[in-house]
């Protein structure tokens, strides 16, 4: 079987580097016309550029996807410019300090979330009328090995993860019956440009650093790619509400 993904349009967020960007390659790859969304304008532009200069098709749109009117643009932009939205890929993200409950102050709290979950919620809404109008359509989600046990991450970070294993779950089921599926992958340790800033004598750090002795082997942005595509694709036309883990048996551990 084929992925079905050759003509398809799709819009792959955090693009502009670690595994948005392999995302974005790996769906040109196949034939599919990308969007990059990502807040570094910079790093959008070189992928596009990438893209474009192997002869695959792509635009970039850049700013903060925890804002209605950059969801807008976005989805407005993929319309406009290659049809409609068949695949949804919700992968930008940000980590937090790793920090306790009693020690999460409210700007982390309220920024996880918001870029973490509220975004991709944000974005299913967007897409939805139009997979909707087109009978078919796909969203993957990028959750982690924290939404998945209490023990990766801090308290924000940990609550947001979890939030999007169930907004997907949720996508799942609402529209199984409308040619729509959605799943997740929960990436364990990956080689990213995503950087942990913590107190490691704080409370939450202390806590989480027995736990990461079973994380097992990096995994490479490509990795986590492949498992993307796979979902997105038809060879997975019958796997909805699923979430993915890709992180070398730590979650089996």
């Amino acid at each position: 079987m084929t992925t079905g993904l050759d003509g398809r349009s799709v819009i792959v967020t955090g693009a502009g580097s670690g595994i948005g960007r392999a995302a974005a390659l790996a769906f040109v790859a196949e034939g599919a016309s990308v969007l990059v969304a990502d807040l570094d304008a910079r790093g959008a532009a070189a992928v596009v550029g990438q893209i474009e200069q192997a002869g695959g098709t792509a635009v970039a749109v850049t700013g903060d996807l925890s804002e209605q009117q950059v969801v807008d643009r976005v989805v407005a932009t993929a319309v406009e410019r290659f049809g409609g939205v068949d695949v949804l890929v919700n992968n930008a993200g940000i980590m937090d300090s790793m920090s306790a409950v009693a020690d999460v102050d409210d700007v982390e709290w309220e920024r996880v979330i918001r870029v973490n979950l509220t975004a991709p919620f944000l974005l299913s809404r967007a897409v939805l009328p139009h997979m909707l109008a087109a009978g078919r359509g796909s969203i993957v989600n990028t959750a982690s090995e924290a939404g998945l046990r209490g023990s990766a991450a801090g308290a924000a970070y940990t609550a947001s993860k979890h939030g999007v294993v169930g907004l997907t779950k949720s996508l799942a089921v609402m529209y199984r019956g409308r040619g729509i599926r959605a799943n997740a992958i929960a990436p364990g340790g990956t080689r990213t440009n995503i950087h942990v800033t913590a107190d490691q004598a704080a409370h939450g750090p202390a806590t989480l650093a027995p736990h990461f002795v079973n994380l097992g082997r990096l995994a490479e942005a490509e990795e986590q790619a492949t498992a993307i595509l796979f979902l997105a694709s038809d060879r997975a036309s019958n796997i909805s509400g699923a979430i993915l883990p890709v992180d070398d048996a730590w979650s089996a551990v």
